[in-house]
């Protein structure tokens, strides 16, 4: 049985934006994250704290951070990767969350974060207690939780064991990314309701992407499975810089969209997130993947007399 409401998670500006071979303007990200209030969004992933010549698309996490909009029950969340991330994250005073990722495969670590992924798990959990320390929340995502693009399969008991360890830090939530859009829904299915019961009563988030068409049909496979909070970016922009083949993100209008027809809540205004669709389309100069802001309104709105 799947749940009546779930926590929703836009990371467009920061997940959607990373892989963009165009810069975007500090003063568009800050208009994204307004549009994504307007919504109803109220967990928003605004930036990463990372080496700005290895994302440079990033490279204005601080001046993104200071601009941020004052928004009661918003919270803003910095995704950091070492303690040096954290340490910038922390120093901006504008952050509520920060967010660790470690990754399920040596291969993949060592590209991504230049750990293996026992260090990276190590890491991850030191992020949560800095976070705490600083009176933030912490959270963390076991990056290729599903498949690595290096390595190939991996094994769920990896998976399982890593979330485990991760749960002794207390933080948030456990998030399972499926970086490179390799997950099928009976994968999800197993793996999520295996964390979902190692980590309870955390709440596990999921993070899909729609390299090969299955995003959307995994994140009802998470949700049906009990994983609570669902991130997606806009217009289904996203990728990783260091995960060759990662296209975008499930797109925040087909989410909301496929979750309010199926009766269960988001938060969000699907109206309002189409309008940020076509805003966001103007500052990209194209057409945005998602599907629902291309399709008519269904059902269709009532005229008023």
């Amino acid at each position: 049985m799947s749940a009546h409401e779930i926590t929703f998670v836009e990371v467009g500006p920061r997940d959607g934006l990373q892989n963009e071979k165009t810069l975007i303007s500090t003063a568009d990200k800050l208009e994204l994250v307004r549009r994504s209030i307007a919504a109803g969004a109220r967990r928003i992933e605004v930036t990463s704290f990372v080496n700005p010549k290895r994302v440079p698309q990033m490279a204005d996490a601080e001046d993104v951070c200071s601009g941020l909009p004052g928004a009661a029950g918003v919270s803003y969340i910095g995704l950091v990767l070492n303690a040096k991330g954290a340490e910038r994250a922390i120093a901006t005073g504008r952050l509520h969350e920060l967010g660790a990722v470690c990754v399920s495969t040596d291969g993949f670590a060592i590209a991504n974060q230049g750990q293996t992924s026992d260090e990276s798990v190590v890491a991850a959990k030191a992020i949560v207690a800095m976070a705490k320390t600083a009176g933030l929340k912490g959270q963390v995502t076991i990056g290729a939780a599903f498949g690595c693009p290096f390595e190939g399969e991996v094994s769920e008991d990896r998976v399982v064991a890593m979330a485990t360890a991760l749960a002794e830090a207390e933080p948030i939530e456990v998030g399972l990314a499926d970086t490179i859009g390799v997950a099928d829904p009976a994968h999800v299915s197993r793996l999520v309701r295996r964390v979902v019961a190692a980590v309870a009563p955390l709440p596990v988030r999921v993070h899909f992407h729609n390299t090969r068409g299955t995003g959307i049909a995994n994140v009802w496979a998470a949700v049906e499975a009990g994983a609570t909070v669902v991130d997606a970016a806009l217009g289904g922009l996203g990728g990783c810089p260091f995960a060759p083949g990662a296209a975008g993100n499930v797109a925040s209008e087909d989410v909301v969209y496929m979750l309010h027809r199926a009766g269960v809540r988001t938060g969000t205004d699907l109206s309002q997130l189409i309008a940020a669709n076509h805003w966001l389309a103007s500052v990209m100069d194209r057409k945005l993947p998602a599907m629902v802001a291309q399709a008519p309104a269904f059902p269709k709105p009532v005229q008023e007399n």
